[in-house]
């Protein structure tokens, strides 16, 4: 595996995270301070509506939209039945395990996106440096990351010798991270205890706290890079504040000590991010075109229920015959997707229009690399094959919101649609207003308010069309530019 670097720049309102591999931008991590994600808080809930058809309730978190608990993540937390009397058994509804008022603990597991509100779990889970605490579960889960089954099943025993040592600890089941593999029995009884102090510290709160409270709080970007981001193919880890650099070490000295090795305090004059041209590659990635060094180029379009990735081969003509500029084309192609959807974090469903290819052998390797370029990535992502019609369609765990949809908004001229009416449109547009505000009301003269474009077109090409309107309805049109409007808008104004 290639070394990668990770650079964090940090600032009191933003954090950018960027890991760098061959001098090339892999995945950007963004947070900010007043928008950031709820994933992995845990709050004390009140149920506000039970839905028995759709096995839902709505909860209060104390959020500006009510949250969503579905029965699957409901059974078997909060002390809740799973089964009625047998294991074989259909699942307790969820109107005879919950009621309006009741309150519950209940986790995030997935941010507010778009109009739908947080998802929420009472299966509450807490992770550590190595481990995973499950405090409503008894079992002792492994990371498929993991290697032999031998070694899982080791692993498994060790955990559970660790964590019954103690008669006083209540219970709880643990999940070993992928970096638990190679830990000591030390390591991992500090990593229990930390988590059981945690998981004490949420129930001594709620037991105290009123509904709505947040219970317990996920760390911050920069923390998670320690915990999550860094490997063994992570060369350095540089950061830009002082500041967080003595917090990071202090973290890290606690929970990951090994990494402390990779840490260093950026003092460059340049920010951080110019090192890797890092500014341009995030414009980039908010762009629809990405362009392939062959000369090839995809595009992107990100909509609510799909994204569409277009293959194109642009200027490349560098291979003996079509067939092979074809494949080639889409082999680079084939990377640069896989890369593309870490960089701009897309999720969902993912439809990718590769340029069509003959031969079945092409398509197989072409789907192998996509294949192997993904594996790399860190979010679960699963890939069909090509269909009938020769798409490639797969789909990639949303965990967050897409790159896109966390530094824009939709245009306020298109409204997101991505294109506005021509001038001609608007002017037709204003010529039936007129004539229907004609045929109700009788003003003296009737002002068109518009802008610069559609009235210049009204004075020139259109004249003919707005005078003999004038004289059909009897009545004078005057035209009036309004630089503010845009092209869409406009106003009739009765005299």
């Amino acid at each position: 595996m290639a070394g990668s670097d990770i650079l964090i720049n940090w600032a009191p309102q933003e954090t950018r995270v960027a890991i760098v591999e061959n001098a090339v931008v892999q995945e950007l991590h963004i947070e900010r301070t007043l928008e950031r994600g709820l994933v992995g808080n845990v709050y004390l809930g009140k149920v506000v509506r039970v839905l028995p058809g759709m096995q839902s309730a709505f909860i209060d978190i104390g959020l500006e939209r009510a949250a969503f608990l579905h029965v699957a993540d409901l059974q078997g937390g909060n002390g809740s039945a799973r089964f009625e009397g047998r294991p074989d058994a259909p699942p307790v509804p969820i109107e005879r395990q919950v009621f309006e008022g009741q309150t519950l603990t209940v986790q995030v597991i997935k941010d507010a996106i778009g109009s739908k509100g947080a998802r929420l779990s009472a299966q509450v889970s807490i992770a550590g440096r190595m481990l995973v605490f499950l405090p409503h579960d008894n079992h002792i889960g492994i990371s498929q990351k993991i290697g032999s089954h031998e070694l899982r099943e080791q692993l498994r025993a060790r955990v559970q010798a660790l964590a019954t040592v103690n008669p006083e600890d209540q219970g709880g089941g643990f999940i070993l991270r992928t970096n638990a593999e190679e830990a000591g029995d030390e390591e991992l009884a500090e990593d229990i205890a930390y988590l059981r102090r945690a998981w004490a510290l949420v129930r001594e709160r709620a037991q105290r706290s009123p509904p709505g409270t947040l219970l317990h709080q996920d760390l911050s970007l920069v923390e998670r890079v320690l915990r999550d981001l860094v490997n063994e193919a992570t060369q350095t880890i540089r950061i830009d504040s002082r500041l967080q650099y003595d917090a990071l070490k202090a973290f890290g000295a606690t929970y990951m000590p090994r990494a402390l090795a990779k840490l260093e305090l950026y003092r460059g004059e340049r920010p951080i991010f110019d090192l890797f041209g890092i500014e341009e590659e995030i414009a980039r990635a908010l762009s629809r075109r990405v362009d392939l060094k062959s000369g090839g180029y995809l595009i992107i379009d990100q909509t609510e229920a799909l994204t569409t990735v277009d293959v194109n081969t642009g200027g490349f003509v560098g291979a003996r015959n079509f067939d092979d500029t074809i494949f080639k084309t889409n082999l680079e192609a084939a990377g640069a997707l896989a890369r593309q959807l870490r960089l701009r974090n897309l999720g969902g469903i993912i439809i990718a229009d590769f340029i069509d290819m003959t031969r079945e052998d092409h398509q197989q390797a072409v789907l192998a690399e996509l294949r192997k370029q993904l594996a790399r990535d860190r979010t679960r992502t699963t890939v069909s094959g090509f269909t009938q019609l020769g798409l490639v369609e797969m789909t990639r765990k949303r965990t967050r919101e897409s790159l896109a949809h966390m530094l824009c908004e939709p245009c306020p001229t298109c409204q997101g649609r991505g294109q506005v009416k021509t001038a001609r449109s608007v002017c037709y547009d204003i010529l039936r207003e007129i004539l229907r505000e004609a045929r109700q009301f009788a003003p003296k003269e009737f002002r068109v308010v518009a802008s610069a474009a559609v009235v210049e077109m009204l004075l020139d090409e259109e004249s003919v069309h707005i005078a003999g309107l004038s004289e059909f309805i009897g009545r004078p049109i005057s035209l009036s530019a309004e630089p503010t409007m845009n092209p869409e808008q406009y106003d009739i104004v009765l005299l």
